[in-house]
């Protein structure tokens, strides 16, 4: 599997992730930048989650069918959204409970648009991406409350 670049202008890889794409701001997606994408790529997945939740990972964005663009810009709805863990269809930023947490964006490049319900979630779309990925990356951000 061929691995993707992902970078973001709002924060440096396992840097903080500024207050504005959290629940402490505006709660809005950071800016990504994917670099390496395959050209066979038909369509783009990201998933956004922390693996440092109490209670096992959160997942805070999941979005499919994305075109396999270079960059998905702040503030927007680059594909199909499903079911996070705050049981809503968009972006929910980071909120941690206490301590540092991290925060995984991960974007697979898949040879294929995925055949889903707007009310999948993450374990949905990763069943329906085997067999289909193409690359994938990471970024991992971090953020603490107070």
């Amino acid at each position: 599997m061929d691995q993707l670049k992902i970078t973001s202008s709002a924060f440096k890889s396992n840097g903080f992730i500024p207050k504005k794409y959290t629940c402490d701001g505006d709660d809005v997606n950071p800016p990504l930048s994917i670099e390496g994408l395959p050209r066979q790529a038909v369509s783009l997945v990201l998933i956004v989650d922390d693996p440092d939740a109490p209670r096992g990972t959160w997942v805070h964005w999941v979005v499919w069918n994305i075109p396999p663009v270079r960059v998905i810009q702040e503030d927007s709805v680059p594909g199909i959204e499903g079911v996070n863990d705050f049981q809503r269809h968009s972006y929910g930023g980071p909120c941690p409970p206490s301590g540092t947490h991290r925060y995984f964006f991960k974007v697979y490049a898949l040879d294929t648009e995925l055949q889903l319900s707007q009310n999948a979630g993450k374990r949905d779309v990763e069943k329906a991406m085997e067999g289909h990925i193409l690359a994938m990356g990471e970024l991992v951000g971090l953020y603490s409350r107070g």
